[in-house]
């Protein structure tokens, strides 16, 4: 899959991903390849990125918004 975290200022990540973690208005959520298309806000808390090669990165966000559509995952997010 292919995943980009946004900010207003900067790119934070983009790369291919085996799965993304990311922390759901109403609970975190998991996002592996062929999921259901989705859009979702997010609240404060921590994305957990495992990439191809089963590395893991975690990024602290404030909130933001994450749309998952044909393998590909968009997160805006507010570090702020």
């Amino acid at each position: 899959m292919k995943l980009e975290i946004l900010t207003p200022e900067k790119s934070l990540f983009k790369g291919m991903v085996r799965s993304v973690t990311v922390p759901g208005k109403k609970g975190a959520f998991m996002v592996l390849n062929n999921h259901a298309p989705i859009i979702s806000t997010l609240s404060r808390g921590t994305i957990l990125i495992t990439t191809q090669d089963f590395v893991e990165e975690e990024i602290s966000i404030l909130g933001g918004v994450v749309e998952v559509k044909h393998n590909t995952i968009i997160v805006l997010v507010d570090l702020k």
